[in-house]
Protein backbone atom coordinates (compact mmCIF):
# COMPACT_ATOMS: atom_id res chain seq x y z
CA UNK A 1 0.00 0.00 0.00
CA UNK A 2 1.19 3.39 -0.84
CA UNK A 3 1.80 5.97 1.53
CA UNK A 4 0.35 9.52 0.50
CA UNK A 5 3.91 10.75 0.42
CA UNK A 6 3.87 8.45 -2.82
CA UNK A 7 0.75 9.87 -4.33
CA UNK A 8 0.28 13.58 -6.47
CA UNK A 9 -1.20 16.51 -4.22
CA UNK A 10 -3.90 17.71 -5.43
CA UNK A 11 -5.56 20.94 -3.97
CA UNK A 12 -9.38 20.30 -3.77
CA UNK A 13 -11.92 23.47 -2.90
CA UNK A 14 -14.67 22.01 -0.71
CA UNK A 15 -17.16 24.44 0.26
CA UNK A 16 -19.32 21.76 2.53
CA UNK A 17 -21.63 21.01 -0.09
CA UNK A 18 -22.68 17.94 -1.97
CA UNK A 19 -20.63 18.44 -4.93
CA UNK A 20 -17.54 19.27 -3.91
CA UNK A 21 -18.08 16.21 -1.16
CA UNK A 22 -17.97 13.90 -4.21
CA UNK A 23 -15.17 15.86 -5.84
CA UNK A 24 -12.64 14.73 -3.03
CA UNK A 25 -13.48 11.10 -2.99
CA UNK A 26 -13.16 11.38 -6.38
CA UNK A 27 -9.73 12.25 -6.81
CA UNK A 28 -8.54 10.26 -3.90
CA UNK A 29 -9.99 7.53 -6.09
CA UNK A 30 -7.80 8.93 -9.14
CA UNK A 31 -4.66 8.47 -6.86
CA UNK A 32 -3.88 11.89 -5.78
CA UNK A 33 -3.47 13.04 -2.13
CA UNK A 34 -5.76 15.55 -1.82
CA UNK A 35 -5.53 18.73 0.61
CA UNK A 36 -8.55 20.47 1.26
CA UNK A 37 -9.29 24.56 1.17
CA UNK A 38 -12.21 25.99 1.65
CA UNK A 39 -12.80 29.77 1.75
CA UNK A 40 -14.59 31.94 4.32
CA UNK A 41 -15.74 34.61 1.61
CA UNK A 42 -18.00 36.64 4.11
CA UNK A 43 -21.41 33.85 2.99
CA UNK A 44 -24.47 34.64 5.17
CA UNK A 45 -23.66 31.32 7.69
CA UNK A 46 -20.96 29.25 8.97
CA UNK A 47 -22.05 25.71 8.99
CA UNK A 48 -20.97 25.45 5.56
CA UNK A 49 -18.01 26.20 6.37
CA UNK A 50 -18.28 23.44 9.99
CA UNK A 51 -19.28 20.70 6.82
CA UNK A 52 -16.14 21.86 5.12
CA UNK A 53 -13.96 20.52 8.07
CA UNK A 54 -16.37 17.12 8.74
CA UNK A 55 -16.41 16.30 4.82
CA UNK A 56 -12.50 17.18 4.48
CA UNK A 57 -11.61 15.03 7.87
CA UNK A 58 -13.88 12.17 6.37
CA UNK A 59 -12.31 11.64 3.25
CA UNK A 60 -8.96 11.93 4.51
CA UNK A 61 -7.63 15.09 3.70
CA UNK A 62 -3.66 15.45 4.11
CA UNK A 63 -4.33 19.20 5.30
CA UNK A 64 -7.71 21.08 5.61
CA UNK A 65 -6.84 24.67 5.20
CA UNK A 66 -9.81 27.80 5.35
CA UNK A 67 -8.70 31.24 3.85
CA UNK A 68 -10.37 34.25 4.83
CA UNK A 69 -11.48 36.46 1.73
CA UNK A 70 -13.93 39.79 2.83
CA UNK A 71 -16.39 39.71 -0.41
CA UNK A 72 -18.71 40.86 2.01
CA UNK A 73 -17.00 44.12 1.37
CA UNK A 74 -17.64 44.56 -2.30
CA UNK A 75 -21.29 42.81 -2.26
CA UNK A 76 -23.20 42.38 -4.81
CA UNK A 77 -24.96 39.13 -4.19
CA UNK A 78 -27.80 37.51 -1.97
CA UNK A 79 -25.08 35.61 -0.24
CA UNK A 80 -22.86 38.58 0.88
CA UNK A 81 -25.10 41.52 0.68
CA UNK A 82 -28.33 42.89 2.38
CA UNK A 83 -30.11 41.22 -0.60
CA UNK A 84 -32.49 38.77 -0.16
CA UNK A 85 -32.31 34.98 -1.13
CA UNK A 86 -35.36 34.12 -3.94
CA UNK A 87 -37.21 31.57 -2.93
CA UNK A 88 -39.45 28.89 -4.43
CA UNK A 89 -39.11 30.91 -7.35
CA UNK A 90 -37.62 29.79 -11.31
CA UNK A 91 -35.75 31.54 -12.63
CA UNK A 92 -35.70 32.37 -16.57
CA UNK A 93 -33.22 30.43 -18.42
CA UNK A 94 -31.23 33.33 -19.43
CA UNK A 95 -30.86 34.87 -16.15
CA UNK A 96 -28.28 35.19 -13.79
CA UNK A 97 -29.97 34.79 -10.16
CA UNK A 98 -28.74 37.37 -7.16
CA UNK A 99 -27.04 33.89 -5.43
CA UNK A 100 -24.24 34.78 -7.75
CA UNK A 101 -20.98 36.03 -6.27
CA UNK A 102 -19.04 38.43 -8.60
CA UNK A 103 -16.06 36.65 -9.34
CA UNK A 104 -16.26 33.94 -6.66
CA UNK A 105 -14.89 30.96 -8.43
CA UNK A 106 -12.16 32.88 -10.03
CA UNK A 107 -10.96 34.31 -6.71
CA UNK A 108 -11.61 30.77 -5.13
CA UNK A 109 -8.96 29.05 -8.09
CA UNK A 110 -6.71 31.46 -7.41
CA UNK A 111 -5.60 31.06 -4.14
CA UNK A 112 -6.31 27.31 -4.27
CA UNK A 113 -3.40 27.84 -7.33
CA UNK A 114 -0.99 29.76 -4.76
CA UNK A 115 -1.23 27.04 -2.57
CA UNK A 116 -0.70 24.55 -4.77
CA UNK A 117 2.68 26.28 -5.97
CA UNK A 118 3.62 26.47 -2.55
CA UNK A 119 2.82 22.48 -1.86
CA UNK A 120 4.23 21.41 -5.33
CA UNK A 121 1.45 20.63 -6.74
CA UNK A 122 0.39 20.72 -10.35
CA UNK A 123 -4.01 19.32 -9.78
CA UNK A 124 -6.88 21.22 -8.62
CA UNK A 125 -9.87 20.28 -8.44
CA UNK A 126 -13.16 21.81 -8.24
CA UNK A 127 -17.09 21.03 -8.29
CA UNK A 128 -18.58 23.40 -10.93
CA UNK A 129 -21.65 22.13 -12.79
CA UNK A 130 -22.96 23.10 -15.84
CA UNK A 131 -26.11 20.68 -15.77
CA UNK A 132 -28.62 21.42 -13.19
CA UNK A 133 -26.57 24.70 -11.68
CA UNK A 134 -28.60 27.82 -11.22
CA UNK A 135 -26.94 29.69 -14.72
CA UNK A 136 -23.85 30.94 -12.97
CA UNK A 137 -21.23 32.14 -15.64
CA UNK A 138 -18.14 30.81 -13.66
CA UNK A 139 -19.38 27.64 -13.68
CA UNK A 140 -19.15 26.81 -17.70
CA UNK A 141 -17.01 24.36 -19.49
CA UNK A 142 -15.33 27.58 -20.99
CA UNK A 143 -14.19 29.30 -17.72
CA UNK A 144 -12.45 26.10 -16.21
CA UNK A 145 -10.28 25.66 -19.53
CA UNK A 146 -9.68 29.32 -19.35
CA UNK A 147 -8.23 29.63 -15.99
CA UNK A 148 -6.37 26.67 -16.89
CA UNK A 149 -4.65 28.47 -19.29
CA UNK A 150 -4.35 31.57 -16.83
CA UNK A 151 -3.04 29.35 -14.41
CA UNK A 152 -0.07 28.10 -16.51
CA UNK A 153 0.58 31.53 -17.44
CA UNK A 154 0.69 33.16 -14.74
CA UNK A 155 2.76 30.56 -12.44
CA UNK A 156 6.30 29.42 -12.00
CA UNK A 157 4.80 25.59 -12.24
CA UNK A 158 2.88 26.92 -15.53
CA UNK A 159 6.03 28.31 -16.69
CA UNK A 160 9.11 25.85 -15.56
CA UNK A 161 7.21 22.78 -14.18
CA UNK A 162 5.02 20.23 -15.83
CA UNK A 163 1.98 21.96 -16.22
CA UNK A 164 -1.34 23.03 -14.15
CA UNK A 165 -4.29 21.28 -14.78
CA UNK A 166 -8.15 22.31 -13.11
CA UNK A 167 -9.96 19.55 -12.66
CA UNK A 168 -13.71 19.55 -12.96
CA UNK A 169 -15.08 16.02 -12.68
CA UNK A 170 -18.39 17.11 -12.13
CA UNK A 171 -18.88 19.34 -15.49
CA UNK A 172 -21.28 17.27 -16.91
CA UNK A 173 -22.97 15.26 -14.53
CA UNK A 174 -26.21 16.21 -13.38
CA UNK A 175 -27.61 16.28 -9.29
CA UNK A 176 -28.78 12.83 -9.96
CA UNK A 177 -25.25 11.67 -11.02
CA UNK A 178 -23.52 13.16 -8.31
CA UNK A 179 -25.36 11.69 -5.78
CA UNK A 180 -24.88 8.19 -7.31
CA UNK A 181 -21.36 9.18 -7.40
CA UNK A 182 -21.04 9.96 -3.92
CA UNK A 183 -22.55 6.84 -2.55
CA UNK A 184 -20.45 4.51 -4.80
CA UNK A 185 -17.50 6.42 -3.44
CA UNK A 186 -19.15 6.05 0.68
CA UNK A 187 -19.46 10.46 0.69
CA UNK A 188 -21.72 10.67 3.70
CA UNK A 189 -24.03 13.42 2.58
CA UNK A 190 -25.39 13.79 6.01
CA UNK A 191 -22.40 15.91 6.72
CA UNK A 192 -22.87 18.23 4.20
CA UNK A 193 -24.65 21.75 4.01
CA UNK A 194 -25.92 23.10 0.39
CA UNK A 195 -28.84 25.57 1.58
CA UNK A 196 -28.29 29.26 0.95
CA UNK A 197 -29.83 29.93 4.05
CA UNK A 198 -28.88 27.30 6.41
CA UNK A 199 -29.10 27.66 10.58
CA UNK A 200 -26.39 27.81 12.74
CA UNK A 201 -27.33 23.76 13.57
CA UNK A 202 -26.70 23.29 9.46
CA UNK A 203 -30.26 22.69 8.84
CA UNK A 204 -31.67 23.38 5.31
CA UNK A 205 -34.83 25.93 4.59
CA UNK A 206 -36.36 23.56 1.63
CA UNK A 207 -37.02 26.78 -0.45
CA UNK A 208 -34.05 28.37 -2.11
CA UNK A 209 -32.19 26.88 -5.39
CA UNK A 210 -29.75 25.47 -3.72
CA UNK A 211 -32.45 23.16 -1.33
CA UNK A 212 -34.45 22.73 -4.52
CA UNK A 213 -31.49 20.97 -6.90
CA UNK A 214 -30.28 19.03 -3.90
CA UNK A 215 -33.44 17.41 -3.54
CA UNK A 216 -34.62 17.11 -7.11
CA UNK A 217 -31.68 15.49 -7.50
CA UNK A 218 -31.73 12.76 -4.93
CA UNK A 219 -35.34 11.77 -6.12
CA UNK A 220 -34.08 11.52 -9.57
CA UNK A 221 -31.62 9.33 -8.60
CA UNK A 222 -33.93 7.52 -6.07
CA UNK A 223 -31.42 8.03 -3.12
CA UNK A 224 -32.99 9.00 0.44
CA UNK A 225 -32.10 12.63 0.87
CA UNK A 226 -30.36 12.86 4.28
CA UNK A 227 -30.94 16.86 4.90
CA UNK A 228 -31.97 18.10 7.85
CA UNK A 229 -34.89 20.62 7.37
CA UNK A 230 -35.70 23.85 9.64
Amino acid sequence: MHGSSDKKKAVVLVSGGMDSAVVIAMAREQGFAPYALSVDYGQRHTSELEAAARVAAQQGAIAHKTVRIDLRSIGGSALTDDIDVPLDEVAGDEAIPVTYVPARNTIMLSVALGWAEVLGSADLFCGVNAVDYSGYPDCRPEFISAFERLANLATKTGVEGVGIRVHAPLQHLSKADIAREGVRLGVDFAATVSCYLADDAGRACGHCDACRLRADGFAAAGIADPTRYV
